[in-house]
């Protein structure tokens, strides 16, 4: 973590992802460091390049809400990285809140462990697989309690031949993180994963160098190649737990399609998590 900060290295990383040609400025000759000067999104968003230096490094962390939207528009932020934009603006806590340890809702694990027919797991604020019940397992291994979800992505070989779109699981899985922390880059666990994960892939280093985010919710479709029942082409549906930091995975298939027998013939034998004990 350097002295910039949250903030800083935030627009210092979206800055340097934005030619002049993107805002419609001129190339003006050779550039010797990517994306835009920091005097030309100074300009673009209307402050003094004094003030965004500043800001950039870390030695004002305070701005306003109507330069944080400023800089969002010349950054040409979406809404929800803008919203990730203002959060790492806000005052920071003088004193950072004690976490527990993550217990997935009671409720939920009953729900969970009942889906015979629907692939589905519990992860944490940083990716670490809560629960699963056994179709996901046999879904994927790496859906399995324990299992942290950004390291099976960049160190478990086994990855790639598992997901072909790879690449895109893995941006997806780095953007989630950094939605999932905010501003709280310097989390001990969190600086502890980053590290080990920067030491070992370069691609990794490379995605989170971006600063990209993505919503905790949300759903798409994802390719797997499975060894015992081959391809299944399945939808899935993210959805965040109410009060916690925790997000639940669902995975369904297409009616009647061939994915829907596939997972039929995976899920064959397979039965219901029994329900934990009340207050667990």
């Amino acid at each position: 973590m350097s002295t910039a900060g949250p903030l800083g290295e935030y627009l210092r990383a979206r800055r340097e992802l934005i030619g002049p040609g993107d805002v419609g400025l001129p190339p003006h000759g050779r550039r010797r460091v990517p994306g835009l000067r920091r005097e030309e999104l100074a300009l673009l968003a209307g402050i003094s390049a004094d003030y965004y230096l500043r800001l950039e490094q870390g030695r004002d962390r305070r701005p306003s809400t109507q330069v944080l939207d400023a800089l969002a528009r010349a950054l040409r932020l979406d809404a929800e990285a803008t919203a990730h934009l203002h959060r790492l603006g806000r005052q920071p806590s003088s004193r950072r809140p004690t976490r527990r340890p993550e217990r997935v809702p009671v409720g939920i694990r009953q729900l969970v462990g009942s889906w015979t027919q629907q692939p589905a797991f519990v992860h944490g604020r940083h990716l670490d697989v809560l629960f699963a019940n056994p179709l996901a397992t046999a879904l994927a291994p790496i859906y399995a309690v324990g299992v942290n979800l950004l390291r099976a992505v960049f160190l478990d070989p086994s990855v790639p031949s598992l997901y072909p779109a790879s690449e895109a699981v893995a941006a997806n899985a780095v953007a989630g993180l950094r939605a999932q922390v905010g501003a709280e880059v310097d989390d001990p666990r969190l600086t502890e994963l980053v590290e080990e994960l920067s030491a070992g892939s370069e691609r990794f280093r490379r995605l989170w160098a971006r600063h990209d985010v993505v919503a905790r919710a949300g759903g798409g479709t994802r390719v797997f190649h499975h060894p015992r029942v081959g391809e299944l082409e399945l939808r899935y549906e993210k959805l965040t737990i109410n009060g916690t930091t925790q997000s639940l995975v669902v995975y369904h298939a297409e009616p009647g399609s061939p994915s829907a027998r596939s997972l039929a013939r995976l899920g064959a034998g397979r039965t219901a998590v029994p329900a934990p004990e009340s207050g667990r």
